[in-house]
């Protein structure tokens, strides 16, 4: 039994579903790290927790998992890749802790997938890039001449 003294739901606004977000690419940060051990304990992974920082999801928190310690060499293999591009985008090459990569904005690659266990809609950051790296829009070589000498786009 807990005592619930004290609260009154008619003045807290009730929780609303949580929906994942759609598939795209987010500005977003690491705010939270954490090592876990694996399921079956042969093994552990960083737990890696994302706030999108601006749009109309802000706010809004994107998990990803890299298997840095598995008896699958594969997956650390797939681990280590996805860490390496994660640490790229941010500009931190060889970090000796994983907070060294918290509140760095950068863009992230947002994918939606079916749970094999329940059947429901869950997000999965598949992607990481620079936060200046081209979102969708064209980008213009630099060039000397003006715009009246320059060959039609």
């Amino acid at each position: 039994m807990a005592d619930l003294q004290g609260f009154d739901a008619r003045t807290v606004e009730p929780a609303a579903e949580f929906e994942p977000i759609p598939a795209g690419k987010y500005m977003a940060a690491i705010t939270e790290s954490e090592l876990k051990p694996t399921k079956n304990g042969a093994g552990s992974y960083l737990q890696l927790t994302f706030q999108i920082l601006d749009g109309p999801y802000k706010n809004r928190l994107v998990w990803t998992r890299l298997n840095l310690d598995n008896p699958n060499a594969t997956a650390v293999q797939i681990a280590r890749g996805e860490l390496s591009a994660l640490c790229r985008a941010v500009g931190v090459m060889a970090p000796n802790d994983s907070v060294e990569l918290h509140n760095l904005p950068l863009l992230i690659t947002v994918k939606c997938r079916k749970r094999a266990d329940t059947g429901e809609i869950q997000n999965e950051v598949k992607g990481f890039a620079k936060k200046d790296a081209a979102t969708g829009q064209p980008q213009q070589a630099p060039t000397n001449s003006p715009p009246w000498r320059r060959p039609p786009a």
